[in-house]
C-alpha cells in the first residue's frame, strides 16, 4: 500500500468518528477527565479540516470519484435524523398541535392593552361622511343653493360708504400709544407708580366701554362688524394688560440693581448659520419702542415679554398652504351658515314662539350637529391656518397655539388646552397672582371661569343689541360640570362628557342668541 493510501485511512476513519453520534460522548469525556491524548503523551488526531486535502486527492485517486468516507457521512447524516435535537422538534410540534388556546383578553375589553383602533375610527369618518352628504343632499333638494356672496358684504356693511367698523378698529391706535407713552414716563420715573397704575386702569377701562357704546349707538353697525371690532378691542385689553405687567416687572427688576435681565420670560437670540444674531438681544427700557409695540400687538400671543423666540426665516411654501387653508376654510363657513344654518334657524323659530318642548328639544339637536362642525372649521382656520400664518409671516417662533384637547378626559384639561395663548394670559396675570395673594384655588378657578364668562357675554350680547345672558350662564355652567366629570367619570366617559358638552351644551346658547335676534327682527315678518 503507498503512503498515500496509509495516510488517507486513518484520515478517513477519525473524520468518520468526528461525524459520528458518539462524537459527543467523546467530547464530553474529554472534558470531564481531561484530554486523554495528553495524558498519555500523543499527540492529538488532526482536525477534520487539515484531512479534508487527503478526501479531495482520494476521490480524484479513485475511478468513480467516491470514498469510503462519504458513504460514512451519509451514514452520519441519517444519524442526525434520529438526534435529540429533531426528536424534541418533532414532540414540541406535537404538542404544538394540542394546545390552540391560551390566557388573554379580547381587543374590546380595557384589560387587553390593545390601542390600535385605526380601523374604527376610519369607519367613524366614513359613516360621519355618509351621513352628512345625506343632509346636504336633503338640504339641496328642499332649499336649493343659497349660497350668496352678495349676501356676506352685507353682512359687514349696510352702507357701502360707511365702514364703522374699520374706523373703529383704527382708533384703537390711541388706546396702544397711550400704553406706550404711559410706561415711558414711568421708565424715566416722571410719573410714580401709583399714577402710572391709575393712567393704565383707565386706559384699559376705556379700551372696553368706548367700543361697546359705540356698537350700541351707531344703527350702522351690523352685528358681524360689531363682533369683529370687539373681538380686536378684547384682545388688546388683554395684550396691553400683560404689556404693563410685564414693564412693571422690569422696573421691580431693575429697582432691585440687577444689571442684566434673567427673567424666565426672556428668551435667547435665534442664530443664523455664521453664528449671528438674526434679531438683537433687548433689555429694559430699549422695549419701549413702536417697533416693538406694534410687533407684540400684531404677534399671535397674548403674553408679553422682552424677547420672543423668532424663528431663523419665512418658509414661502408653509406661508402659501397656510394662505390657501384660510381662503378655502372661509370659503366653506359661508357656505355652510348659509346653506344648512340659517334655513334650520328660520325652521325653528315657530316651535319657540308655541313653546312646544318636544319640537324645541328637536329643533336644538339638529342645530347643535351644524354648529359644532362650523366650531371644528372654525378653530382648525383660526388657531391653526390663520395663527400659523400671522406667525410665519412675522417669524413668531412660539407656535403652541393649541393643545390635545380632543383627548381630554376633563373639562377643565379641555379649556386649558384648546386655547393656549388665553390659557397661558390667564395662568400668569390672573390665576398665579391670585395664589400668591393667598387665595383659594378653587376660588381662583371660579374666578377665571367668572372672567371668561364676562368677555363671551361682553362678545355677543353687545354686537346683538340684546341681553340674554346665555352665554355668561353657560360659562358658568362649567364650573359645576368640570366637578362632575372629575369626581365621577374618568378615562373614556369623561372624554365622552367633554365631546357633549362641546356639541350640545355651549353651541345651544349660541344658537339661542342667534334665535332670539331672529325672533326680535324677524318674527313678525312671519
Amino acid at each position: 500500500m503507498s503512503e498515500k493510501a496509509e495516510t488517507r485511512g486513518p484520515a478517513t476513519r477519525r473524520r468518520r468518528t468526528t461525524v459520528s453520534a458518539g462524537a459527543k460522548q467523546q467530547q464530553q469525556q474529554q472534558q470531564a477527565n481531561g484530554s486523554k491524548w495528553h495524558d498519555a503523551g500523543e499527540k492529538p488526531p488532526p482536525c477534520p479540516a487539515k484531512a479534508k486535502p487527503a478526501a479531495e486527492a482520494s476521490r480524484r485517486a479513485s475511478p468513480n470519484g467516491k470514498l469510503d468516507g462519504e458513504a460514512g457521512v451519509s451514514g452520519g447524516k441519517q444519524e442526525l435524523t434520529n438526534s435529540p435535537k429533531k426528536q424534541r422538534s418533532a414532540l414540541e410540534d406535537i404538542d404544538d398541535r394540542l394546545r390552540c388556546h391560551v390566557l388573554q383578553e379580547s381587543l374590546l375589553s380595557s384589560a387587553s392593552g390593545y390601542s390600535n383602533y385605526r380601523g374604527i375610527l376610519n369607519w367613524c369618518v366614513v359613516m360621519l361622511v355618509l351621513s352628512n352628504a345625506r343632509l346636504f343632499l336633503e338640504n339641496l333638494i328642499k332649499y336649493g343653493i343659497l349660497v350668496d356672496p352678495i349676501q356676506v358684504v352685507s353682512l359687514f356693511l349696510k352702507d357701502p360708504y360707511s365702514w364703522p367698523a374699520a374706523c373703529l378698529i383704527i382708533v384703537s391706535n390711541v388706546f396702544i400709544l397711550s400704553a406706550l407713552y404711559i410706561e415711558r414716563r414711568l421708565a424715566v420715573g416722571t410719573i410714580s407708580e401709583t399714577t402710572g397704575w391709575i393712567l393704565h386702569i383707565f386706559n384699559l377701562t376705556c379700551l372696553l366701554i368706548f367700543p361697546s357704546a359705540t356698537v350700541l349707538s351707531l344703527t350702522s353697525m351690523t352685528p358681524v362688524g360689531g363682533v369683529i371690532s370687539l373681538g380686536i378691542y378684547t384682545v388688546l385689553f388683554l395684550k396691553l394688560y400683560s404689556y404693563q405687567d410685564s414693564n412693571r416687572w422690569c422696573r421691580e427688576i431693575r429697582q432691585a440693581k440687577a444689571k442684566r435681565l434673567t427673567r424666565s420670560y426672556s428668551c435667547p437670540d435665534v442664530p443664523q448659520c455664521n453664528g449671528s444674531a438674526v434679531h438683537p438681544h433687548v433689555s429694559y427700557p430699549g422695549n419701549l419702542t413702536h417697533r416693538d409695540m406694534y410687533y407684540f400687538v400684531f404677534a399671535p400671543t397674548l403674553c408679553y415679554q422682552l424677547n420672543f423666540p423668532r424663528s431663523p426665516r419665512i418658509r414661502k411654501r408653509f406661508l402659501m398652504r397656510r394662505l390657501f387653508e384660510m381662503l378655502f376654510l372661509m370659503q366653506l363657513l359661508v357656505g355652510l351658515i348659509q346653506q344648512w344654518m340659517v334655513p334650520t334657524i328660520q325652521n325653528s323659530m315657530k316651535p319657540f314662539q308655541e313653546m312646544d318642548f318636544s319640537r324645541m328639544v328637536e329643533r336644538l339637536l339638529k342645530l347643535a350637529v351644524p354648529n359644532h362642525l362650523i366650531w371644528l372649521i372654525f378653530f382648525y382656520w383660526f388657531f391653526h391656518s390663520t395663527m400659523n400664518f400671522v406667525a410665519e409671516l412675522l417669524q413668531f417662533g412660539d407656535r403652541e397655539f393649541y393643545r390635545d384637547w380632543w383627548n381630554s378626559e376633563t373639562v377643565t384639561y379641555f379649556w386649558a388646552n384648546w386655547n393656549i395663548p388665553v390659557h397661558k394670559w390667564c395662568l400668569r396675570h390672573f390665576y398665579k397672582p391670585m395664589l400668591k395673594r393667598g387665595v383659594n384655588k378653587l376660588l381662583a378657578q371660579t374666578s377665571v371661569f367668572l372672567v371668561s364668562a364676562f368677555f363671551h357675554e361682553y362678545l355677543v350680547s353687545i354686537p346683538l343689541k340684546m341681553f340674554r345672558l346665555w352665554a355668561f350662564m353657560g360659562m358658568m355652567a362649567q364650573v359645576p360640570l368640570a366637578w362632575f366629570v372629575g369626581r365621577y367619570l374618568n378615562g373614556n366617559n369623561g372624554n365622552a362628557a367633554v365631546w357633549m358638552s362641546l356639541i350640545i351644551g355651549q353651541p345651544v346658547a349660541v344658537l339661542m342668541y342667534v334665535h332670539d335676534y331672529y325672533v326680535i327682527h324677524y318674527g313678525n315678518a312671519n
